[in-house]
């Protein structure tokens, strides 16, 4: 690993134009559609009533496997995607240009043997320099501790409560999920080629993690916005587990004081864990 880098490269600007098909394709990568009369479901994907699904904001002017970039001298292979959060600070547009402006905010060095977790954030600004969304993620280097660290770490986020949730939604995702939302950036072959996914030891290919929380944001604007998306302001989490496709996610909500937490199951499993949404 090469802190020297990792503190200062800097990435450069990435500019994304896209459309309301991109919007739409999105959306049906999360599962909407699949009850095609549905007033809900339609509203994100037909061009004359079109909303955008909040966490559209992950996958905009995204820089796919940077870590792979041989200057970071970072074992990119033992990665994890650990968490991941997302502030809509202005709902997107469903077409348009976004701008994604990225740094490395820190890296946790957890010591030699015990991996390190890099803290990276990614902006997106319209093209009048409008702040429209800030992202989140920690990645875990399975093979990187020992190598120092540098700046500062947030908080780890909150355990759920050990109670019945308040709420709980139920989403199926289809068998050809992930080879629908790949197409919004993420060809990782893991997600699509059975071999690839063997080889990573998954018995067959898994759900992008991006997509699952997805899905979670889908059931928070269903449980707690009403069915509006511009009241989810923001929303965080930890992935736990993979998800297959076709498996149906259920996202439990618990009401703690003045914050929603949420975790998700699948197969009675956590594969969401410390989750919460933030609404306006």
């Amino acid at each position: 690993m090469n802190l020297d880098e990792l503190r200062n490269y800097p990435f450069p600007e990435r500019t994304q134009t896209y459309t309301e098909r991109d919007t739409i394709l999105y959306a049906l990568g999360l599962g909407y559609g699949a009850e095609p009369g549905d007033p809900r479901h339609l509203r994100f994907i037909l061009e004359d009533r079109l909303l955008t699904v909040p966490s559209l904001c992950n996958v905009i002017a995204q820089p796919f496997m940077w870590v792979k970039e041989p200057r970071f001298e970072l074992n990119w292979i033992k990665l994890l995607h650990g968490e991941q959060s997302f502030e809509v600070h202005h709902p997107l547009p469903a077409a348009g240009s976004l701008i994604s402006r990225c740094r490395v905010l820190s890296v946790e060095d957890k010591g030699e043997g015990r991996g390190a977790v890099i803290h990276f954030e990614k902006t997106l600004y319209d093209p009048a320099n409008t702040l429209m969304a800030t992202i989140r993620s920690a990645y875990f280097l399975r093979g990187d501790g020992g190598k120092g660290g540098f700046g500062g770490h947030p908080a780890p986020p909150a355990a759920i409560p050990e109670r019945e949730p308040d709420r709980a939604i139920a989403i199926a995702t289809l068998p050809q999920s992930a080879l629908i939302y790949r197409l919004s950036g993420d060809v990782n072959p893991i997600h699509a080629d059975p071999e690839a996914a063997r080889k990573a030891g998954f018995e067959r290919p898994i759900l992008h993690g991006l997509c699952t929380l997805g899905v979670a944001t889908r059931a928070a604007i269903e449980a707690y916005a009403d069915d509006a998306p511009e009241r989810l302001s923001g929303l965080s989490l930890r992935f736990s587990r993979p998800v297959y496709p076709g498996e149906t996610i259920v996202t439990e909500f618990f009401e703690t004081g003045d914050k929603i937490q949420f975790r998700a199951r699948v197969r009675d499993v956590v594969v969401l864990d410390r989750g919460t949404i933030r609404l306006k």
